[in-house]
């Protein structure tokens, strides 16, 4: 079945794709100022083979020093890579497949790394965005803010922050006010970002329910479903699937944290940020590109981009340089969360420096042979587009609440 909203190339080597548009755009890159995160921690950590059975005797014997048990709530780390570094990385491999580059950082509830670029005047068109965390229900949503107007930017992510951390918590009043007010900003693109992803960890069948159920409420202020580069292809053939039948366009979103480009990247003919906006927005089609780099396992890249974000930077500034400079926990001695350098001056207990050196060794890219040699055949990135095959699902029903086009 052919694709109405969205066109889909898949390279297998890299390829000059002047001949099929003039600009290609880097949606989703996250910079040394997104804060990420660590509550997950946990739930995960409690899946690796050995290392859960170490993490398991580290808490207990916190919980017996503190007489408390660990509180992963507040810890969070930052990416290793500048924003003019994250910039510069995403325009050198549009540029190097023969096009120019519009590049738009999105770090997580925040635009400091926007702001950087655009108080430096090298590059002031430079979109302001964020990756928007959206609490709605049982659950949240990640929604790509995408060229916030600089005269407002700070104001609209103050008001957008306040209702993602604020004492209300979710609204769908409150929540529709906010997306009605970003869709009468004519040149702002709203994304929202792997819908799939259950990063609630509320369960898949839920998380799907609950992607409805957002759909049917706040579905027409969305402009764009986001194929994501650190998804399982499954997955995203997935959305593509669900976005054809909401009738809505997929653009690209690689979600980056370490040092290597996105993944995956949109073909346009637009100058501007605000003409690609016009593009995907009101002519609801988009043009996307699978990189080569996207065949390769999604575990392997994850490893790597592990071993990216685990190292040591003896050249970066002080206090960003070791990867625990990077990370920030509240240990409970009463001075809050803090980098864990200032406890640790040689990286930790020996187990989880051990540990780190063996997900910098797993996440060699010579490793990634073996990789794939386990992936799924559904996972395996098809040899192109036009072979195939997309199902459509039945949403009839919801698609066409989703897609009522909001007053611009």
């Amino acid at each position: 079945m052919d694709l109405k909203q969205t066109k889909l190339h898949i390279l297998h080597k890299p390829e000059d794709l002047a001949s099929r548009a003039k600009t290609g755009v880097s949606l989703h890159c996250h910079t040394e100022h997104s804060k990420e995160m660590l509550d997950f921690l946990p739930h995960y950590a409690a899946k690796l083979p050995i290392i859960s059975r170490l993490s398991k005797m580290e808490v207990a014997s916190y919980q017996k020093r503190k007489g408390k048990a660990i509180d992963f709530s507040t810890a969070f780390w930052l990416p290793p890579l500048s924003s003019q570094t994250v910039f510069d990385i995403e325009e050198k491999q549009i540029n190097n497949a023969g096009l120019n580059a519009l590049v738009s950082l999105t770090d997580h509830d925040g635009i400091d790394g926007n702001l950087d670029l655009h108080n430096k005047g090298e590059i002031a068109e430079v979109p302001i965005s964020l990756e928007w965390t959206v609490p709605f229900e049982f659950g949240y949503f990640h929604v790509g803010v995408h060229n916030l107007p600089a005269d407002r930017a700070i104001d609209i992510t103050k008001d957008l922050l306040a209702y993602s951390f604020g004492e209300e918590g979710a609204n769908n009043l409150t929540l529709h006010q906010l997306f009605a007010m970003l869709n009468e900003l004519p040149e702002l693109l709203i994304v929202l970002n792997h819908p799939l992803w259950d990063i609630g960890r509320i369960g898949k069948e839920r998380n799907r329910q609950l992607l409805d159920l957002f759909m049917k409420e706040h579905g027409k202020w969305i402009h764009a479903f986001e194929i994501n580069g650190f998804r399982k292809w499954s997955e995203n053939k997935a959305v593509i699937e669900i976005a054809e039948a909401y009738g809505i366009p997929v653009v690209t979103g690689g979600d980056r944290h370490g040092c290597q480009p996105n993944t995956v990247i949109n073909l346009t003919n637009s100058k501007t940020f605000a003409e690609f906006t016009e593009e995907v927005r009101h002519d609801r089609r988009s043009e996307i590109v699978l990189m080569p780099e996207y065949r390769h396992s999604i575990h392997s890249r994850q490893m790597q981009s592990f071993a990216e974000i685990l190292k040591n930077y003896p050249e970066f500034r002080e206090g960003h340089r070791k990867w625990f400079d990077r990370i920030h926990f509240d240990t409970g001695d009463g001075l809050g969360v803090r980098p864990l350098s200032v406890h640790w001056v040689f990286g930790g207990p020996k187990w989880l420096r051990i540990a780190i050196w063996v997900l910098g060794v797993a996440g060699s890219p010579r490793y990634r042979p073996m990789y794939r040699l386990v992936m799924k055949p559904e996972d395996r990135v098809p040899k192109n587009a036009a072979e195939t095959t997309f199902e459509i699902p039945d949403l009839q029903n919801i698609a066409g609440q989703a897609t009522e086009a909001p007053a611009n």
